[in-house]
């Protein structure tokens, strides 16, 4: 009976691990989906409209340059941020969920910062 209940816990943990990191890749993959969704939006706002312009052929080239100014420093603000983002969130998904479920036990000993006066009254455990 005892085995029965162990290997329904065991289980029960491997299914809510499953639906865990499911969920986290989810997430990334959301985010590349926003990133890709603005790229686009980006380009055909603001890139398309400086392209399309046809006033002069004197002061087209003023406004393209100045299309161009505005999308790339919208690119850099807003998807470079993205990016740095995802970056931290897969490294942070990777910690969290892939190390933590299956390497991390927690049986080490508790953490005492570093310290000048533990050491100088004698407090020190090493």
């Amino acid at each position: 009976m005892d085995a029965m209940v162990h290997q329904g816990i065991e289980t029960i943990e491997f299914t809510l691990g499953c639906i865990s990191n499911t969920a986290s890749y989810l997430r990334l993959w959301a985010l590349s989906l926003a990133h890709a969704e603005l790229s686009e939006v980006l380009w055909t706002m603001v890139m398309k409209a400086g392209l399309g312009m046809n006033i002069n052929k004197y002061i087209n080239p003023i406004f393209l340059i100045i299309a161009f100014a505005f999308w790339a420093a919208l690119t850099i603000c807003i998807l470079i941020v993205m990016e740095g983002l995802s970056a931290f969130l897969h490294a942070l998904r990777l910690h969290w969920v892939e190390f933590q479920n299956k390497f991390y036990k927690g049986e080490g000993h508790n953490f005492t910062p570093f310290s000048f006066a533990r050491i100088l009254n004698g407090q020190d455990d090493e």
